[in-house]
């Protein structure tokens, strides 16, 4: 262990993260099903993206964003995962300041991609249902990888300066990370100066992107609603529908735990016990990633028929 003076340069800082503090004894058994999930998030978005970029048929905008989703997952639990399977596996819980604040700054800037590729994946359903005739020659190749870029860029934005709101801190001693990844506020609340900005900034950030696709989405969706109620045909209705209902499970999944943790951590603190939350913390990287792709394996046929080729195709030269 490091010993620290009153006021420690980050470049000299080493951190030690503790996993889920309450549940070390379990730390073995918890790893099982996360291992598991990360190779099937692995295997599965990897398979999606071979399966869009290798067929024509799928080059359509909603697998286009679909696969931006499938990059997105595959990213966010690299980010964290293998360093949480070391904490729970072999106890290895250091790390730098400044691989710590690389860490940080990748998750929350993926986080913050995923969630305008989400929105973007809203804007395809709402063309699609709401403007049919219209959809090819609205989101074309050209405005698809405009938005990519957009998405791109905002999160970068948005997250670079909270590598310098964690900088500009002054750190004395504290190096105990109660957690099994590094965040920007688990990282703030180590410093011995005032975090007010880090808090400020960390509620914008928080509006301004994530809440905002929310309620953009919401719009969205409030859009198709009308359009779909005032088709005639109710098998018609519900065909329209069911080409949404993929997004919205995935919509559900990325963005109830997230909210779940924002007003835990900031409304219901005393009454759930911190291993909870960390728990939850865990599982929130490893299992949208790795239920996204069955849900759309599951929903769309055409990736089933493709998945199904693939497979059947590998057979005949076993």
């Amino acid at each position: 262990m490091k010993t620290f003076s009153n006021h420690t340069n980050p470049r000299d800082i080493w951190y030690t993260m503790m996993g889920i503090p309450g549940l070390e004894d379990a730390h073995t058994w918890i790893s099982i099903p996360i291992c598991l999930m990360y190779i099937v998030a692995l295997v599965g978005n990897t398979l999606l993206l071979f399966l869009i970029f290798t067929e024509r048929s799928l080059h359509e905008p909603m697998y286009l964003f679909l696969s931006m989703l499938a990059l997105a997952d595959i990213f966010l639990s690299t980010v964290t995962t293998p360093k949480m399977l070391a904490i729970f596996w072999f106890q290895d819980g250091g790390i730098s300041f400044g691989s710590c604040v690389s860490q940080m700054f990748f998750l929350h800037f993926i986080f913050v991609v995923e969630s305008a590729i989400l929105l973007a994946m809203a804007f395809d359903r709402y063309i699609a249902i709401c403007y049919p005739l219209r959809y090819t020659t609205i989101l074309t190749p050209s405005v698809i990888g405009k938005i990519a870029i957009t998405s791109v860029s905002r999160s970068f934005f948005i997250c670079f300066p909270l590598i310098f709101l964690v900088y500009r801190l002054t750190y004395c001693g504290r190096n105990i990370i109660h957690h099994s990844y590094c965040e920007h506020m688990g990282i703030a609340r180590l410093s011995c100066d005032s975090i007010k900005v880090n808090i400020y900034y960390g509620v914008i950030v928080a509006l301004f992107s994530t809440c905002l696709d929310v309620v953009l989405i919401i719009i969205s969706y409030g859009l198709i609603l009308c359009t779909v109620f005032r088709i005639p045909s109710q098998e018609a209705q519900l065909k329209a529908l069911s080409t949404c209902a993929s997004h919205v499970c995935v919509i559900l999944l990325f963005y109830t735990p997230a909210f779940f943790s924002f007003f835990a951590h900031r409304f219901g603190g005393q009454n759930i016990s911190l291993c909870v939350h960390i728990l939850l913390a865990n599982l929130y990287v490893v299992v949208p990633p790795t239920l996204n792709p069955i849900i759309y394996g599951v929903k769309s046929k055409k990736i089933q028929e493709k998945v199904i080729q693939v497979f059947s195709f590998n057979k005949k030269f076993c």
